[in-house]
This record gives C-alpha cells, structure tokens and sequence, in this order.
C-alpha cells in the first residue's frame, strides 16, 4: 500500500483533504487577523464601552446633560454634517472636471485633491487660521466686504472640517465616474436634453451610491477631527469648542469616567448615522438591481 493511500476504505487522504482548501493557510491568517482586530478596535471599545459606568447610570447621565458638553456634542456633529453636505457639490464638480476634462495643470490638482491625507492636521489648522484670521489673506477680504469672521468662530470649524472631508467624496465618486459609460448620455442627447438634464437624471442617480459612500467617510473623518480644528475654532465653552477638544480636557483633569461617557456618545451617535446612511445605500442599490 502505498503512502499516501487511506488506511480506511471510502475515507479520503489527508493530501486530497488538504488540496480541497480554496484559501492554504486560511485557519492562520483568520486567527491573526481577529487576534489584531480584538488587540486594535474591539478591547479598546469594551474599555470605553465599561469605564463610564464607573460613574452609575444618574453620573453618566449628569456628565452628558451638562450645557458644555451638549454644546460641544452639538457643534461637532452639527458642523460635521455640515462640512459633509457642502463637501458632496465640491467633491462631485471637482471628480468630474478631473475625470472628464483635459487641461494643463490637471495631474496637478488630482494631486492636490489628496493634500489633506498627506499633510499633518497641525500643520493644516495653522494654514487655515493664518489664512482665515481677521488679518490674514482671506480672513481680511471677508470681513472688510461681507462683515464676516470665519477664524476663532464656529464657521472656522466648518471650513478645516470641510478640508478633510472634501477628499473623501472625491475618491469615492471619481471610480465611478471613470467607469461611467457615455452611452446613456449619448443617448440623453440625441433625445434632446439639455445637459444640466442629462446629469440631474442619468449621471447623479448612478453615482448616488457612491455620493452617500463618500459623504459618510467624509462625516465620519470629521465628527472626531482634532488637529485641524483646535486652531481655528478659538476653543470657546459654549460657543466653539468641540467634543473631541472637551474630552482631551477632562483626561487633563483625571476625570478619565466623564472623558469615557463623552466618547462613548460620540460613537453611539456616529454609529447610528452611518447606519442609516448604510442601509439607505443598500436600498438604493437593491433598488438599482
């Protein structure tokens, strides 16, 4: 008998059993893979998940009903969604003049687009308030035309969110956007529609799902934004101080329970949003099917 035949009729070989494994090593790499996942996000999600409760229920509830730290909820996801929404027009106009225009310069700024994944977020709040504060090169033209004050102000926290959201919707849309055939618009075209009317009803409706991919990356990016913002927002209770920033004040405190309870806000809130985002993208999809 030779060695690689099975001792037991009808039962295959140990050689033949390991030959009917589509992925080899697929029990390792599986195991490696959720041993770094517990390591990376699930036990630092339990620890902030159980540290608040440190507190009680009526503590946690006293931490999270306190003006300042719903202010900063307020602002953060409020500015958030708000640097997403004006980032989806900005990420779409500029996805389709790279995609479907040729000019000099164009290399260049689908370089630029992905600025805000490269540069500090430091380095980037510094830029944006000396060029938004009330001296500096955009900031003065502002407020001398329009009266407006844009640095030290919630609209400062607006625009630097707006900054690392923008790139997000643009590399979610511009895939897409390549792979877009013409023939539909063709077509749109020779039936007489105007072109404004060939994007509004062929072009927008397939890149929907991908628009609401990139708006809730962009979102997501931005409602726990730090670096960025903590230079141009003026850091003021009450009025322009965001959630991340109040959480970082109270580890200064030692208070490590309340700094646990505002985080775990921030992602319940976060994971509900981008839930609904989720499931409203499947049904468009199923839809589209």
């Amino acid at each position: 008998m030779s060695a690689g035949a099975s001792l037991t009729p009808g039962a295959p070989s140990l050689a033949l059993r390991r030959r009917r494994h589509a992925l080899p090593g697929l029990g390792v790499s599986l195991g490696l893979t959720l041993a770094w996942l517990g390591l990376i996000v699930l036990i630092p999600l339990a620890a902030l998940a159980i540290k608040p409760w440190e507190l009680g229920p009526s503590g946690l509830l006293e931490v999270l009903s306190e003006p300042r730290v719903l202010a900063s909820l307020r602002l953060s996801f409020g500015a958030a969604l708000l640097a997403a929404l004006v980032s989806v027009p900005l990420g779409l106009l500029l996805a389709w003049t790279v995609t479907r225009y040729r000019f000099p310069g164009r290399r260049l700024l689908d370089a630029l687009v992905d600025l805000p994944f490269a540069l500090p977020t430091a380095v980037a709040g510094l830029a944006l308030t000396a060029l938004f504060a009330p001296n500096g090169w955009l900031g003065a033209p502002l407020a001398a035309a329009f009266g407006w004050q844009v640095a030290f102000k919630p609209a400062g926290v607006v625009v630097a969110l707006v900054f690392v959201a923008l790139p997000f919707v643009v590399r979610s849309v511009e895939p897409v956007l390549r792979d877009l055939p013409l023939d539909a618009e063709e077509a749109a075209a020779t039936l007489g529609a105007t072109r404004l009317q060939t994007i509004r009803r062929v072009v927008l409706p397939a890149l929907l799902p991908a628009t609401i991919t990139g708006f809730g990356l962009g979102f997501a990016r931005a409602v726990g934004e730090y670096g960025s913002v903590i230079f141009i927002a003026g850091n003021m209770p009450m009025v322009s101080e965001i959630a991340p920033l109040l959480i970082v004040v109270k580890l200064e405190q030692f208070n490590y329970a309340a700094a646990a309870g505002i985080g775990l806000a921030m992602l319940l809130l976060s994971f509900a949003i981008l839930l609904a985002l989720n499931l409203w993208q499947r049904r468009l999809r199923r839809g589209r099917a």
